[in-house]
C-alpha cells in the first residue's frame, strides 16, 4: 500500500525524507513481523531474490581528525566494497562499519531496518548501480516491522545520493565470509 496511508510503519526521519520529495505516494511500506526483518530472513519468509533486496550499512573513517560517516546501499546478494571504494569515497585512509549501537544513535532508526531514506544530511548515500538499475527494490523504512518497496531509479533522487558503478561485489561462494569488523 502506498506509504502515505500507513505512516504510522515508517521511522520519523523516513517518513519526513518522503514527504519533503513528495514521493509518500511513489513507495509502498508493508507491514512485517519485526523477528523477520533481518535480510536473509526476509528473502526466506517471503521468497524473494537476493537482487530484489538492498542492505543499508554505515561505515565510517577518519581523516586528519575528522570522522567522515556514509551510507551504502547494495543488493543483499552482494557486500560493500568498504577497503576499496567506500574508503576512496570518503577519502579516508581507513573505512570500517560503524558499531550497531552508534548506527542506530545517529540515525535514528532501529537495528535491522535502517534505510537510506532519511539519514542525517552530512552523510553521503552510496548506492550500487545495480539498486538503482532494480525495478522494484525491498528495503528498510528505519523501523523493524516493516520494509519500503519502491523503483531503484527513485533512490537516486534523493538529495545527497551517489550512485556508484562496483559499490557492491558479489561473493564468491566458495570462499568462507571473513569478519565484516
Amino acid at each position: 500500500m502506498p506509504a502515505s496511508t500507513r505512516i504510522d510503519l515508517l521511522a520519523p526521519p523516513t517518513l519526513l525524507a518522503l514527504d519533503a520529495a513528495g514521493f509518500l505516494d511513489a513507495v509502498g511500506v508493508v507491514e512485517i513481523d519485526p523477528n523477520v526483518s533481518d535480510t536473509a530472513a526476509t528473502q526466506e519468509t517471503f521468497g524473494l531474490s537476493s537482487n530484489t533486496l538492498a542492505n543499508c550499512v554505515i561505515v565510517g573513517g577518519k581523516r586528519e581528525g575528522v570522522e567522515r560517516i556514509a551510507a551504502c546501499l547494495v543488493l543483499a546478494d552482494s557486500r560493500a566494497d568498504v577497503n576499496n571504494v567506500v574508503k576512496r569515497s570518503l577519502d579516508v585512509r581507513k573505512a570500517s562499519f560503524l558499531p550497531v549501537e552508534r548506527a542506530v544513535e545517529l540515525s535514528a532508526m532501529e537495528y535491522g531496518g535502517i534505510t537510506p531514506i532519511g539519514l542525517p544530511q552530512d552523510w553521503p548515500v552510496l548506492i550500487d548501480r545495480r539498486v538503482v538499475d532494480t525495478d522494484i527494490v525491498v528495503i528498510g523504512s528505519g523501523v523493524r516491522r516493516s520494509k519500503i518497496l519502491l523503483p531503484g531509479i527513485l533512490l537516486a533522487q534523493f538529495a545527497g545520493t551517489q550512485v556508484i558503478d562496483g559499490l557492491g561485489w558479489i561473493p564468491d561462494p566458495a570462499v568462507p565470509p571473513m569478519s565484516e569488523n
